[in-house]
């Protein structure tokens, strides 16, 4: 009987330590989102991330190029482009296209190239949240964080805040960033065929360049240019 009773007492400790560290983190996630709906980001966790491991490891570090640009000063063919690019339902899904996850799932089954079903939500997450490691608990993180996002922010806000962390190349973090190294304009001067460029790149960037387009990257901007003119304007 005492054992047993020794037993409920560790049961209700675990279960209220689990409960105080759930809405801890809660709390704190609550507090990130409601804080970078207002307030632009200085810098991106992934961002620390790099230094950190220049730091700790000696890993190659460039100094990231990073200007803010509000969404009404970055091209509306960038924002198109990217829309065509990365996530045709945007506006429609609540930050998990569950759509293109039964697509991707059905073309792994059938031994097809795996490809992602990322969101522009849970790429802006990723990209300020997360550090750039590729393993099961970012992809968690990702979610966590997309659920808040989306209840927090507007689809304006999300896509401002993607534009400007988005990873462009080793040490181009952002639409102005990008613009400037690839093609010595501003976010807000990008032509309809250099914004299909740069979202043709976005899956590789630090494989593919925007000013060197593979094959590849050329087939993948006449696509994107050809989805463009039916993609919303933000």
């Amino acid at each position: 009987m005492k054992k047993k009773t020794q037993r409920h007492a560790i049961a209700a400790w675990v279960f209220k330590t689990l409960v105080k560290f759930f809405l801890v983190l809660v709390s704190l996630t609550l507090l990130q989102v409601v804080v970078l709906k207002y307030v632009n980001p200085p810098f991106t966790v992934n961002m620390v991330w790099e230094w950190l491991r220049h730091q700790w490891f000696d890993a190659p570090y460039v100094v990231p190029a990073y200007e803010w640009r509000n969404l009404s000063d970055i091209s509306p063919h960038l924002k198109q482009a990217v829309i065509a690019a990365e996530d045709q339902r945007f506006l429609t899904h609540h930050g998990f296209d569950f759509q293109e996850i039964k697509i991707v799932l059905t073309q792994a089954m059938e031994g097809k190239p795996p490809r992602g079903a990322s969101t522009i939500t849970m790429q802006a997450a990723r990209s300020v949240f997360m550090p750039a490691t590729r393993n099961f608990v970012r992809k968690l993180g990702e979610a966590w964080y997309t659920l808040f996002m989306e209840l927090i922010w507007d689809k304006s806000r999300i896509l401002e805040i993607y534009l400007n962390t988005v990873d462009w190349g080793t040490g181009i973090v952002g639409a102005q960033a990008g613009a400037h190294r690839y093609f010595k304009t501003t976010a807000a001067g990008l032509t309809r065929d250099q914004a299909a460029l740069m979202a043709a790149v976005l899956p590789s960037p630090h494989k593919w360049s925007p000013v060197n387009p593979t094959p590849y990257v050329k087939k993948r901007q006449q696509r994107i240019l050809a989805y463009m003119p039916n993609m919303p304007l933000l």
